[in-house]
């Protein structure tokens, strides 16, 4: 019997988009793409999410980089631009689910440096009963360790927690430790499956 319900944050919780930046910052789409996809790239920002320091990731990636400098030191300076706003209804989906008895908890792959913008900014992280953020662990998902890392932490059992991450890998790496997992597509899917595969009652 499902007990708890994990929520990862961007894409679920959070819009997280670098192109919500850089799009106007080049006030060229197609420039912007090539950018994420070829400097500021998601495997780089991995290593972010992953406790680097937003500082020393800047200063490598600008010695690899030189031409690209500034366009480099917009992903920390103006991080809070990558931030689109709430996912719609997903705030309300959580706190459905808390007032109907579930645990509601998060886990995320995010820098312990940008994280606080959001924490302090969007009230839901508040309804939330607990959080771990990878940057603070030195730990990423899938990795199985970061997992083990939330259940340890709040006592909560694998096989009565549910996961919903809008990445597959991530789905697949909480299976892997035992837990329910789901891709996330919307709340709206997120609430069907919740209700219709799982007959969670909220």
């Amino acid at each position: 019997m499902i007990r708890n319900i994990v929520f990862d944050f961007g894409g679920v919780l959070v819009d997280w988009n670098p192109r919500y930046l850089y799009d106007p910052y080049f006030g060229d789409a197609e420039r912007s793409r090539w950018f994420i996809d070829n400097i500021c790239t998601g495997e780089w920002n991995a290593t972010l999410d992953g406790g680097k320091p937003f500082d020393v990731g800047v200063e490598e990636l600008t010695a690899l980089h030189p031409e690209w400098a500034d366009a480099i030191a917009a992903y920390r300076d103006r991080w809070i631009e990558m931030i689109g706003g709430e996912v719609p209804h997903t705030a309300a989906l959580v706190r459905r689910l808390k007032s109907a008895g579930y645990g509601v908890y998060g886990l995320t792959n995010w820098s312990a440096e940008t994280f606080p913008m959001v924490r302090d900014r969007y009230g839901i992280f508040d309804e939330l009963q607990g959080i771990v953020v990878s940057g603070e662990e030195h730990l990423l998902k899938p990795d199985p360790r970061i997992y083990r890392v939330l259940l340890s932490r709040y006592g909560l059992e694998a096989g009565e927690s549910l996961f919903l991450d809008d990445n597959e890998a991530n789905v697949e790496g909480a299976r892997a430790v035992g837990m329910a997992s789901e891709r996330f597509v919307s709340a709206e899917q997120a609430e069907q499956v919740l209700r219709g595969k799982y007959g969670l009652k909220f």
